[in-house]
């Protein structure tokens, strides 16, 4: 019974993951084939030389967007493992499938008006692209390099990729030959990188608690038992009282930031509390190290 609990959880588990990506991949092909490329405005990746692609030959995205990204499956394969190699093989069969089926359908862009379609189109996407690498997919492409690099060092994924689409977006402009589709193409390439770091980095987003307070332990017990939390208390002395003091350290998800704050105010409202954003936390229930 123990190992069918267990399996059945390890299915369950599997199809919510499998699920979100699915619904990133389609609202990142959404927000392009219905505001952007309507428009001839492009991003960077594999989806924007795939965009440029067909601007010149008229060759359907999805068949240009999973030719490129299989010729790079292989790296992913030879660096970040095999795992990551079936699950960049389904990205891009869905992600192709998705543009097979979504450019069709919007010869003409949702939103006349070509700066807002290039804010939509690329919030959007990048909506769409933060919820599957949250869920462990990706668009492949351009993204293979951006993980190969955040595999070893912890980097912006937004930052990254900035840098690469920079070029990518530019020489959109040796065959669109219009100086308007270009700068609003780097308002979408501005947009989709904030709305990309704001869904990965608000979802791994952590804090970091220091609790001085008399009733620390009562404290820490609470956060314990309601919210399965560790805690820690250091021992520290007062400069002013001269005295010993125990300070409280917590180091929790943005999902328990409300919870712990009420219990601390709820035992002891006059505590001195220092509340910090973590730029990264790794161990037991939180990221793992990359050297």
């Amino acid at each position: 019974m123990q190992k069918l609990n267990l399996s059945t959880k390890k299915v369950l588990m599997t199809i919510k993951k499998y699920f979100f990506i699915c619904l990133g991949l389609a609202i990142f092909a959404f927000g392009w084939t219905a505001f952007l490329i309507p428009n001839n405005l492009m991003g960077g990746g594999i989806s924007g030389i795939a965009t440029l692609i067909y601007f010149a030959l008229k060759i359907p995205i999805g068949i240009s967007t999973l030719v490129l990204n299989l010729i790079l499956i292989a790296v992913a394969i030879k660096i970040l493992g095999s795992r990551f190699g079936t699950s960049t093989v389904v990205c891009t069969l869905l992600l192709s499938l998705f543009f097979s089926i979504l450019q069709p359908l919007f010869p003409k862009p949702l939103v006349n008006d070509m700066f807002l379609c290039a804010l939509i189109g690329a919030m959007l996407s990048g909506a769409g692209v933060g919820i599957a690498l949250n869920y462990g997919g990706n668009t492949g492409g351009t993204d293979i390099i951006i993980l190969i690099i955040t595999k070893f060092r912890n980097i912006s994924y937004g930052r990254l990729s900035l840098l690469i689409n920079v070029l990518i977006i530019a020489s959109s402009y040796l065959i669109v030959r219009s100086i308007e589709s270009l700068v609003y193409s780097y308002v979408a390439m501005i947009a989709y990188t904030f709305a990309s770091d704001m869904v990965i980095d608000g979802y791994r987003q952590t804090f970091q608690f220091m609790v001085f307070s008399t009733k620390n332990r009562e404290i820490a017990d609470r956060i314990n038992n309601e919210l399965h939390r560790g805690a820690t208390l250091i021992k520290g002395h007062g400069s002013y009282t001269k005295e010993d003091i125990e300070i409280l350290l917590v180091i929790a998800h943005r999902t328990d930031k409300a919870n712990i704050t009420r219990i601390i105010k709820e035992i002891d409202d006059s505590a001195f509390i220092s509340i910090a954003k973590t730029s990264g936390v790794f161990g037991k229930n939180f990221d793992t190290l990359r050297l």
